[in-house]
């Protein structure tokens, strides 16, 4: 890992810090269970970055910290169907658990299905990330600029998938290993980046 690499994930980190705050800012005034969520996978994000920093890269082949990242499009993906679509969100949340057990068990077992769990569940997870903020945009019921979390949203699916596909050793697409980590760190810079300018949107238009 570079110095560039470590100065990106240090940046990435402070501004999830700041996001956090913000998320647990609103929870404090308003108690809604989605800033929860939010927070939750902003604070996974900050951990995993820290971890990258002072470990590097080679942790990304532990299946401990796959499950683990796992909880970003996870907290994320639950925040936004609690917020926008509580009707779903119950049902959503025994899909969450199911998926997030089930890529628990292929992953630390080294299960073949693992192939099969991590992509279902990203892809499920990135649809929400990626589909709610644009639809509601359209709809004109969010501020201009949320939907920036969607951009964040396929950024995050990218770079999940490609880590997924290579710790089954395979590759999506063009992302071979070596790319992967070239990118990985500006990935996450810029998804952070986008996930923060939609949600202040958010934030600050219900202040």
């Amino acid at each position: 890992m570079t110095v560039l690499d470590h100065i990106i994930l240090l940046l990435t980190g402070l501004t999830a810090i700041y996001l956090i705050w913000r998320f647990y800012t609103r929870y404090s005034k308003e108690q809604a269970r989605h800033d929860m969520y939010y927070a939750m996978g902003f604070v996974v994000l900050l951990v995993s970055g820290l971890l990258l920093i002072f470990l590097g890269w080679d942790i990304l082949a532990s299946p401990y910290i796959l499950t683990v990242a796992t909880l970003i499009p996870l907290g994320i993906s639950m925040g936004l169907m609690h917020q926008f679509m509580p009707e779903y969100a119950k049902a959503y949340s025994w899909f969450a658990l199911v998926g997030l057990l089930a890529i628990v068990v292929t992953s630390i077992g080294g299960m073949a299905l693992k192939s099969v769990a991590v992509p279902v569940f990203h892809g499920v997870a990135g649809l929400i990330i990626v589909g709610l903020p644009f639809m509601r945009c359209i709809k004109g019921e969010a501020p201009k600029g949320f939907g920036l979390i969607g951009v964040g949203g396929i950024l995050i699916s990218l770079g999940g998938m490609a880590l997924a596909f290579l710790n089954a050793d395979k590759q999506l697409l063009f992302f071979s290993a070596d790319l992967v980590m070239l990118i990985l760190a500006p990935l996450l810079l810029l998804m952070t980046l986008a996930f923060t300018w939609g949600f202040m949107k958010d934030i600050t238009a219900s202040e």
